[in-house]
C-alpha cells in the first residue's frame, strides 16, 4: 500500500469536503469551519490511514457527519445557493442569459429543498461524480437505496421544475 501524505493526499480534497458541507448546511461558513473540523480529525487519526481502504470516503464520511450533526443543532434554514459566475458565450442574448441564470437559480432551489438525504447523495452522484458504491460507502447504505433515493431526488426535482415553469400557460 502506498503511503499517504496529508499534504498530497487529503488537503486536495478540502474543495470536495467543502462543497459537501455546504450542501448540507446551506451555510458557507459553517461549511468551512466543518472542513477545518475535519481536516483536523482526519490528522489525529494519521496512524489509522494505511487501514482506510480510501481516505477520501473517510474524509467525505466525517464531513457528512459534522454537516449533519451542525446543521440538526442549529435547525439550518434553507439559504439559497448562488451558482459560480458564468461566462457569456459568443452570441448568447442578455435575455437568454437571464433565462439560464433564472433556471439555474430555481433548480438549485429545489435541490435545497430536497430531504437531507436526497440532497447529499445528488451532490455526490451528479455534482461530485462519485460512483454508486462509494455514495454507498459514505452514507452506509446500500447501493440500490442510493439509486432509489437519486431517483426519487431527480423525480422531486423534475417535478417541482415542470410544476413551476409551466404556471401560467
Amino acid at each position: 500500500m502506498e503511503e499517504i501524505s496529508f499534504r498530497n493526499d487529503i488537503l486536495p480534497l478540502k474543495d470536495k469536503l467543502f462543497r459537501l458541507a455546504l450542501r448540507i448546511t446551506l451555510n458557507r461558513a459553517e461549511a468551512e469551519d466543518i472542513v477545518q473540523d475535519t481536516l483536523i480529525r482526519v490528522w489525529n487519526k494519521r496512524d489509522e490511514w494505511q487501514t482506510l481502504e480510501s481516505v477520501e470516503a473517510y474524509c467525505l464520511t466525517v464531513t457528512r457527519n459534522l454537516a449533519i450533526d451542525r446543521s440538526q443543532r442549529k435547525e439550518a434554514q434553507n439559504m439559497e445557493l448562488t451558482p459560480e459566475t458564468q461566462e457569456l458565450t459568443d452570441g448568447v442574448t442578455p435575455d437568454r442569459q437571464m433565462e439560464r441564470d433564472e433556471q439555474l437559480h430555481l433548480i438549485h432551489r429545489l435541490v435545497n429543498e430536497l430531504p437531507e438525504k436526497q440532497r447529499t447523495i445528488f451532490q455526490l452522484r451528479d455534482i461530485e461524480g462519485k460512483s454508486y458504491k462509494e455514495i454507498a460507502e459514505i452514507m452506509g447504505l446500500t447501493e440500490e437505496q442510493v439509486k432509489v433515493n437519486l431517483f426519487r431526488a431527480r423525480q422531486r426535482i423534475r417535478l417541482k421544475y415542470n410544476e413551476i415553469d409551466a404556471y401560467g400557460l
